[in-house]
């Protein structure tokens, strides 16, 4: 079993900046591929950003240039720097593991879910 907490979210002003992590805990970490995922209210749960084991990374479009997945292969932590906030980013966060091999901002293909953190962006 694997346990994925997320921690970081919060308030922030537009343009404003915040790191989100997540914390891998278990007998086996999801090395095939991590993931952030969000959703905000009345819209269905969108792909972020997702890094590989060899360190490959995809951003979906609207975050791309402004938002930086990375991870901490010692400590089995995920971070997600988001930069230059915008109001269209508040949703719920969510990390998001996989074991297998193959990284895409595909829901379906992940196994192991955090329980969220939220992230607000207004002024």
């Amino acid at each position: 079993e694997v346990q994925l907490v997320e921690s970081g979210g919060g308030l922030v002003q537009p343009g404003g900046s915040l790191t989100l992590s997540c914390a891998a805990s278990g007998y086996a970490y999801p090395t095939g591929c991590m993931a952030w995922f969000r959703q905000a209210p009345g819209k269905g749960r969108e792909g972020v950003a997702a890094i590989d084991r060899a360190g490959g990374i995809t951003y979906e479009d609207s975050v791309k240039g402004r938002f930086t997945i990375s991870q901490d292969n010692a400590k089995n932590i995920l971070y997600l720097q988001m930069n230059n906030l915008k109001p269209e980013d508040t949703a719920m966060y969510y990390c998001a593991g996989r074991h297998l091999a193959g990284c895409r901002l595909q829901e379906a293909i992940f196994a192991y879910w955090g329980q969220g953190t939220q992230v607000t962006v207004s002024s």
